[in-house]
């Protein structure tokens, strides 16, 4: 039977990420109709806080397919896949520990304080055995009720069944694990940010 994939990308994120961007838009509109002029020093930085707010809040993303884990954050895309996963953390967002080093999850973030107010023991019913600490406790963050515990689950749930099953006996392919850096992002940004510099200074 073929592993269900599953794609995450925060509802929230996305929400905070328009409306963000729909400021801005009316912002840039606003700038050009009443002071054209000035509009070419003061409207670097309005973009600059739209290409942020999709970056930050839109982009990233958690895709759980039946190989491997691909998870896109700001700057970079990193592919994950399941043998050289270690360990599955939860303490400030969601975060695989892999042979290679961190992989922290931004679509996946530990919830706030007053998100974990009133949790139950039910709350954390079905967690995994290799989400507990060393004696035995949970995090908040873990409780199956929350994006990064669900998540978390899912993932600790193929990693344990796969590992179970002795998929990982033949080891760690160092050539599996992939990661592709955003230039575009990276440089509309830096671009962006200068020209903000400059239109304020000149």
């Amino acid at each position: 039977m073929s592993f269900q994939e599953v794609r995450y990308r925060p509802a929230f994120g996305r929400t905070l990420a328009a409306a963000t961007i729909g400021v801005c838009a009316l912002g840039v509109i606003a700038l050009l109709v009443s002071d054209p002029a000035s509009a070419v020093r003061y409207v670097w930085p309005i973009l600059l806080v739209a290409v942020l707010a999709w970056a930050l809040f839109w982009r990233p993303s958690l895709v759980i397919a039946e190989h491997g884990i691909t998870v896109e954050n700001v700057l970079r895309t990193r592919f994950v896949p399941w043998p050289s996963i270690t360990a599955i953390d939860t303490r400030y967002s969601l975060t695989l520990h892999t042979t290679s080093g961190r992989v922290p999850v931004w679509a996946a973030p530990a919830p706030g304080r007053h998100r974990t107010l009133g949790m139950a023991p039910k709350d954390f019913d079905g967690v995994g055995e290799t989400a507990r600490g060393e004696v035995g406790e949970l995090r908040p963050a873990d409780a199956l009720t929350t994006p990064s515990g669900n998540l978390a689950q899912l993932i600790r749930g193929r990693w344990e069944r796969l590992r179970d099953a002795g998929a990982f006996a033949s080891g760690v392919d160092p050539d599996a694990a992939t990661q592709t850096w955003h230039w575009a992002t990276i440089t509309v940004v830096a671009a962006l940010a200068a020209a903000t510099v400059i239109g304020l200074l000149v």
